[in-house]
């Protein structure tokens, strides 16, 4: 049979059309479904009388909102923002449609100083006589779930769930042998007596020094009895038993809980729902008016700092987190810089409040948010909000501050530099890689092929404490305090928020919250409530869609709508599939996790 040749323009031309209307295809089919998404967060806005807010708490909490489509499952990794979800409990406790509030746990994560804050949210929230339900229904409960979950009138289990209550502990893994045995060496930088700067000690030492274990030994301390007097206050029980329980591993499950008082009931989900059924007053699971928290709090936050960016708000809040660095979406001096900036040149805003939570990192980049702290305090008074962490180059930059907060188990202080020079070239060697060096001059090579001179070491050892004496001089203008009395109280320790009122580095413990209404009342401003944060809240109506598939707060016939489109259809399996990636995992376990 004789073979028809096509002509290669065609074949590049039917090619190139197909990705064409594909792409046009693809961007047609984006349009819809935001679309829909916005049609049917139009129709579900409303919140109908009876409602209970049901808030998951299962994955991060971090201080913002966010949420990242993936493009390959259709799924979105979302996280739980503290501030939206403090505005949501101050809305929700005057919403005369709302009646109550649902904790549903899963695999919880945040840190104590969060967990604290949300107790006290929920706490406000329980004042407006609204009732407050808690339900772990995970394979696992831990310390911290429970400490948050018993600020709720009511805390349910399901039957089967393990819970831990063994007090707090955690672990270091030392790799200074390990890097002996690749031929890597390292040479450890400190400033002058950092003997409490620890973060550095796995790669040089086999187990904790006695200065790094009286702090973390100090630290743990201080957060449990803070944790114990929370619980004791909310379930009415006693410090002596629950310090019992622990030591003598009595409570393992939700049953050995509900026995000692810790817990109300170990019950099956469909119990629960029918103690809020009944707290409703309905009788069929079906007008049982679950609305997703989430979505009720994301949407108020997102409404508020709307109008707020379009009136004249008094007070700016800055949210900060993670590790310091030059440059970068979260904690850098490119990012931070900007937004005190901004800041700074809107007229109608008259003080700033930082919220860090950050463990420090790059030694520049602090130095460069400092600056812009200074300056910014100079015209507007600055309040610092410590979160989970504010240690190192994270109360670097909060010194300059008019006044700092922190929560009572914030970890703070860490007054201290550090660096780490390797030397890989031996390691090298043993497989086969060797190296030589050339220089116009006697130390102009400078990589961790290059072992360190004793004059080189010196003189990096001396710019590492021209950096801690600056470090000790910024503290003690911004704290006013001589640098005697700075250096008496550095030396890289940590301190709790506690401690660090006690000793002067911080002054006064208090929450985000407290924070802001300080910085209000400063500014003349206790009636106007608004308040702007930056970064500024935006709305992602394609991720939003995707979450709203998971959500009780869209009926049965709006997900059935959606669903009965081929391509939608696909895309809700796709999510489906991502819910079952649970359980027992395999991770890297190279932290220091207290737990």
């Amino acid at each position: 049979m004789e073979k028809t040749k096509i002509p290669f323009i065609k074949v590049f031309l039917s090619v190139f059309l197909s990705r064409l209307l594909s792409f046009f295809g693809l961007i047609v089919f984006i349009g819809i479904i935001i679309g829909l998404g916005a049609l049917f967060d139009s129709d579900e806005s409303a919140i109908e009388s009876n409602t209970i807010l049901h808030l998951k708490l299962d994955g991060l909490i971090a201080e913002e909102n966010s949420a990242e489509v993936d493009p390959l499952s259709l799924s979105v990794n979302s996280t739980k923002g503290l501030s939206a979800l403090l505005h949501g409990l101050k809305e929700g406790a005057k919403d005369d449609n709302i009646k109550g509030l649902f904790l549903d746990f899963g695999t919880l994560s945040c840190g104590i100083s969060t967990a604290q804050e949300l107790r006290e949210g929920i706490n406000a929230f329980k004042e407006s006589k609204k009732f407050v339900v808690a339900y772990h229904s995970g394979e696992y409960i831990s310390q911290q779930a429970y400490y948050l979950a018993s600020a709720a009138n009511e805390v349910y289990g399901f039957p089967t769930s393990m819970f831990q209550w063994n007090g707090l502990g955690g672990e270091v893994l030392f790799i200074k042998e390990l890097l002996a045995k690749m031929g890597i060496e390292v040479s450890i930088l400190k400033g002058n007596n950092n003997d409490f700067k620890s973060a550095v000690e796995p790669l040089f030492l086999n187990k904790m020094s006695d200065s790094s274990r009286l702090q973390m030994q100090v630290y743990m301390e201080s957060t449990w009895n803070t944790m114990l007097e929370d619980i004791v206050s909310s379930r009415d029980l006693k410090r002596k038993d629950l310090n019992a329980y622990a030591n003598n591993i009595e409570i393992k499950n939700v049953n050995d809980a509900v026995a000692k008082g810790m817990m109300d009931k170990s019950m099956y989900r469909d119990e629960v729902l029918k103690i809020l059924m009944k707290k409703v007053k309905v009788n069929d699971e079906k007008e049982l008016n679950l609305y997703s928290f989430s979505s009720y709090s994301e949407d108020k936050f997102l409404t508020d700092q709307i109008l707020t960016r379009a009136s004249e708000p008094k007070v700016a809040v800055i949210l900060a987190e993670g590790s310091i660095a030059k440059t970068g979406k979260g904690f850098s001096s490119d990012n931070i810089c900007a937004l005190f900036k901004k800041a700074r040149e809107n007229e109608s805003v008259k003080s700033v409040v930082f919220r860090v939570n950050s463990p420090g990192g790059s030694a520049l980049a602090s130095e460069e948010i400092w600056r812009e702290v200074s300056l910014t305090n100079k015209v507007k008074k600055v309040i610092v909000s410590m979160g989970d962490y504010a240690a190192s180059g994270g109360y670097y930059v909060s010194t300059p501050a008019h006044k700092i907060f922190a929560d009572q188990t914030t970890l703070t202080g860490s007054i201290g530099v550090f660096g780490v020079l390797p030397y890989t070239k031996e390691m090298l060697g043993k497989i086969g890689v060797e190296v030589d060096e050339i220089g116009t001059h006697q130390h102009a090579i400078a990589s961790t092929n290059h072992k360190l001179t004793d004059f080189e070491f010196e003189t990096a050892q001396k710019e590492v404490n021209e950096i801690y004496q600056q470090f000790l001089l910024r503290v003690a203008n911004g704290r006013g305090m001589t640098i005697e009395q700075v250096n008496s109280i550095a030396r890289g320790r940590v301190w709790t928020g506690s401690d660090a009122v006690k000793i002067g580095l911080v002054d006064t413990i208090g929450t985000l919250q407290a924070a802001i209404s300080y910085a209000q009342s400063i500014s003349k401003s206790v009636k106007d409530e608004s308040v702007v944060y930056y970064p500024e809240v935006e709305e992602k109506p394609f991720a939003n869609l995707i979450s709203l598939l998971e959500e009780e707060s869209m009926n049965v016939e709006a997900k059935q709508t959606i669903l009965n489109h081929p391509i939608l259809e696909s895309l809700y399996e796709n999510i489906e599939s991502a819910q079952e990636w649970e359980g027992m995992v395999m991770r890297l376990p190279f932290k220091v996790d207290i737990k």
